[in-house]
Protein backbone atom coordinates (compact mmCIF):
# COMPACT_ATOMS: atom_id res chain seq x y z
CA UNK A 1 0.00 0.00 0.00
CA UNK A 2 2.84 2.40 0.80
CA UNK A 3 4.46 1.53 -2.52
CA UNK A 4 1.26 2.34 -4.40
CA UNK A 5 0.98 5.64 -2.53
CA UNK A 6 4.62 6.53 -3.31
CA UNK A 7 4.14 5.55 -6.98
CA UNK A 8 1.00 7.65 -7.24
CA UNK A 9 2.73 10.58 -5.59
CA UNK A 10 5.74 10.25 -7.88
CA UNK A 11 3.45 9.95 -10.90
CA UNK A 12 1.63 13.09 -9.86
CA UNK A 13 4.86 15.05 -9.37
CA UNK A 14 6.26 13.87 -12.73
CA UNK A 15 2.95 14.60 -14.48
CA UNK A 16 2.81 18.08 -12.98
CA UNK A 17 6.43 18.79 -13.94
CA UNK A 18 5.88 17.67 -17.52
CA UNK A 19 2.48 19.29 -17.97
CA UNK A 20 3.06 22.69 -16.44
CA UNK A 21 3.96 25.58 -18.71
CA UNK A 22 7.62 26.46 -18.96
CA UNK A 23 8.06 29.87 -17.28
CA UNK A 24 10.86 30.82 -19.67
CA UNK A 25 8.76 30.00 -22.74
CA UNK A 26 5.86 31.95 -21.27
CA UNK A 27 8.12 34.96 -20.65
CA UNK A 28 9.50 34.80 -24.18
CA UNK A 29 5.97 34.59 -25.60
CA UNK A 30 4.93 37.62 -23.55
CA UNK A 31 7.96 39.58 -24.75
CA UNK A 32 7.23 38.69 -28.37
CA UNK A 33 3.61 39.74 -27.97
CA UNK A 34 4.63 43.04 -26.39
CA UNK A 35 7.15 43.66 -29.22
CA UNK A 36 4.49 42.93 -31.85
CA UNK A 37 1.99 45.30 -30.20
CA UNK A 38 4.64 48.04 -29.87
CA UNK A 39 5.66 47.58 -33.51
CA UNK A 40 2.04 47.75 -34.69
CA UNK A 41 1.70 51.14 -32.94
CA UNK A 42 5.02 52.33 -34.34
CA UNK A 43 3.99 51.41 -37.89
CA UNK A 44 0.84 53.52 -37.59
CA UNK A 45 2.76 56.43 -36.04
CA UNK A 46 5.54 56.22 -38.65
CA UNK A 47 3.01 56.15 -41.49
CA UNK A 48 1.29 59.26 -40.12
CA UNK A 49 4.69 60.96 -39.75
CA UNK A 50 5.64 59.99 -43.31
CA UNK A 51 2.41 61.45 -44.70
CA UNK A 52 2.92 64.75 -42.86
CA UNK A 53 6.61 64.92 -43.75
CA UNK A 54 6.02 64.07 -47.39
CA UNK A 55 3.43 66.83 -47.73
CA UNK A 56 6.06 69.38 -46.65
CA UNK A 57 9.06 67.76 -48.31
CA UNK A 58 7.64 67.20 -51.80
CA UNK A 59 7.16 70.90 -52.70
CA UNK A 60 10.74 71.66 -51.65
CA UNK A 61 12.25 68.83 -53.67
CA UNK A 62 10.03 69.60 -56.66
CA UNK A 63 10.72 73.37 -56.50
CA UNK A 64 14.45 72.93 -56.10
CA UNK A 65 14.63 70.56 -59.08
CA UNK A 66 12.49 72.87 -61.23
CA UNK A 67 14.66 75.87 -60.37
CA UNK A 68 17.81 73.96 -61.28
CA UNK A 69 16.32 72.75 -64.56
CA UNK A 70 15.32 76.34 -65.41
CA UNK A 71 18.81 77.60 -64.53
CA UNK A 72 17.60 79.89 -61.77
CA UNK A 73 18.41 80.30 -58.08
CA UNK A 74 15.49 80.93 -55.71
CA UNK A 75 15.51 84.13 -53.68
CA UNK A 76 16.81 84.38 -50.12
CA UNK A 77 13.32 84.33 -48.54
CA UNK A 78 12.47 81.06 -50.32
CA UNK A 79 15.75 79.42 -49.32
CA UNK A 80 15.35 80.56 -45.70
CA UNK A 81 11.84 79.09 -45.62
CA UNK A 82 13.10 75.80 -47.09
CA UNK A 83 15.92 75.61 -44.54
CA UNK A 84 13.51 76.28 -41.67
CA UNK A 85 11.17 73.54 -42.89
CA UNK A 86 14.04 71.09 -43.35
CA UNK A 87 15.24 71.71 -39.77
CA UNK A 88 11.73 70.97 -38.50
CA UNK A 89 11.42 67.83 -40.60
CA UNK A 90 14.83 66.54 -39.53
CA UNK A 91 13.99 67.17 -35.86
CA UNK A 92 11.06 64.75 -36.11
CA UNK A 93 13.50 61.92 -36.83
CA UNK A 94 16.16 62.98 -34.31
CA UNK A 95 15.28 60.57 -31.48
CA UNK A 96 13.71 57.50 -33.05
CA UNK A 97 12.21 54.75 -30.91
CA UNK A 98 13.64 51.28 -31.27
CA UNK A 99 11.36 48.98 -33.19
CA UNK A 100 11.43 45.77 -35.15
CA UNK A 101 14.04 45.60 -37.91
CA UNK A 102 11.64 46.20 -40.81
CA UNK A 103 10.19 49.27 -39.11
CA UNK A 104 13.65 50.57 -38.23
CA UNK A 105 14.71 50.19 -41.88
CA UNK A 106 11.70 52.20 -43.10
CA UNK A 107 12.29 54.91 -40.48
CA UNK A 108 16.02 55.06 -41.26
CA UNK A 109 15.33 55.40 -44.98
CA UNK A 110 12.87 58.23 -44.45
CA UNK A 111 15.32 59.98 -42.15
CA UNK A 112 18.14 59.54 -44.68
CA UNK A 113 15.96 61.07 -47.39
CA UNK A 114 15.11 64.07 -45.21
CA UNK A 115 18.79 64.56 -44.34
CA UNK A 116 19.76 64.37 -48.03
CA UNK A 117 17.09 66.91 -48.96
CA UNK A 118 18.40 69.21 -46.20
CA UNK A 119 21.87 68.99 -47.75
CA UNK A 120 20.34 69.87 -51.14
CA UNK A 121 18.71 72.97 -49.66
CA UNK A 122 21.98 73.93 -47.97
CA UNK A 123 23.66 73.65 -51.38
CA UNK A 124 21.10 76.10 -52.77
CA UNK A 125 21.92 78.47 -49.90
CA UNK A 126 25.60 78.20 -50.84
CA UNK A 127 24.76 78.95 -54.46
CA UNK A 128 22.85 82.02 -53.40
CA UNK A 129 25.61 83.24 -51.07
CA UNK A 130 28.43 82.62 -53.54
CA UNK A 131 29.53 84.45 -56.65
CA UNK A 132 27.14 84.31 -59.60
CA UNK A 133 29.74 82.47 -61.69
CA UNK A 134 29.42 79.22 -59.69
CA UNK A 135 25.68 79.22 -59.07
CA UNK A 136 24.68 77.04 -61.98
CA UNK A 137 27.04 74.25 -60.90
CA UNK A 138 25.87 74.42 -57.29
CA UNK A 139 22.23 74.34 -58.37
CA UNK A 140 22.96 71.31 -60.53
CA UNK A 141 24.58 69.62 -57.53
CA UNK A 142 21.60 70.56 -55.32
CA UNK A 143 19.21 69.09 -57.90
CA UNK A 144 21.20 65.84 -57.92
CA UNK A 145 21.04 65.74 -54.11
CA UNK A 146 17.29 66.37 -54.18
CA UNK A 147 16.88 63.59 -56.73
CA UNK A 148 18.82 61.21 -54.46
CA UNK A 149 16.59 62.27 -51.56
CA UNK A 150 13.48 61.46 -53.57
CA UNK A 151 14.92 58.12 -54.65
CA UNK A 152 15.89 57.22 -51.08
CA UNK A 153 12.43 58.23 -49.86
CA UNK A 154 10.84 55.98 -52.49
CA UNK A 155 12.67 52.91 -51.18
CA UNK A 156 11.68 53.72 -47.58
CA UNK A 157 8.08 54.38 -48.68
CA UNK A 158 7.98 50.98 -50.38
CA UNK A 159 9.28 49.34 -47.20
CA UNK A 160 6.69 51.22 -45.13
CA UNK A 161 3.94 50.11 -47.50
CA UNK A 162 5.01 46.47 -47.10
CA UNK A 163 5.15 46.54 -43.30
CA UNK A 164 1.69 48.12 -43.25
CA UNK A 165 0.38 45.26 -45.36
CA UNK A 166 2.17 42.73 -43.15
CA UNK A 167 0.68 44.35 -40.02
CA UNK A 168 -2.84 44.14 -41.47
CA UNK A 169 -3.27 47.87 -42.16
CA UNK A 170 -3.39 47.45 -45.92
CA UNK A 171 -1.42 49.45 -48.45
CA UNK A 172 -0.27 52.86 -47.29
CA UNK A 173 1.41 54.94 -50.00
CA UNK A 174 3.61 57.78 -48.84
CA UNK A 175 5.65 58.30 -52.02
CA UNK A 176 6.64 61.88 -52.80
CA UNK A 177 4.77 63.73 -55.52
CA UNK A 178 7.82 65.28 -57.21
CA UNK A 179 7.50 64.12 -60.81
CA UNK A 180 9.65 61.51 -62.51
CA UNK A 181 12.80 60.58 -60.60
CA UNK A 182 15.26 58.24 -62.24
CA UNK A 183 15.75 55.12 -60.13
CA UNK A 184 12.86 55.89 -57.78
CA UNK A 185 10.26 53.30 -56.88
CA UNK A 186 6.65 54.29 -57.32
CA UNK A 187 3.52 53.17 -55.50
CA UNK A 188 2.38 49.69 -56.47
CA UNK A 189 -1.03 50.74 -57.77
CA UNK A 190 -3.00 48.93 -55.05
CA UNK A 191 -5.86 50.85 -53.48
CA UNK A 192 -5.05 52.56 -50.20
CA UNK A 193 -5.92 50.36 -47.22
CA UNK A 194 -6.41 47.17 -49.24
CA UNK A 195 -4.41 43.97 -49.04
CA UNK A 196 -3.95 43.87 -45.28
Amino acid sequence: MAAVLVAALLGGVVGYALGRPDPIEASVAQLRQADAERDARQIVELTELAHRTGEQLAPIVRGLRQDAEAGRVPDRAQVDAWQQTMRQLAAQFADPPSGMTATNVARGGLRGAVDQAAVAVDSVALALAGPPAGRTELMTLAARQATLAASTWSVAATQLDQINVDAGHGHQHVHLDVGDVEGALGPDGSAEGTGG
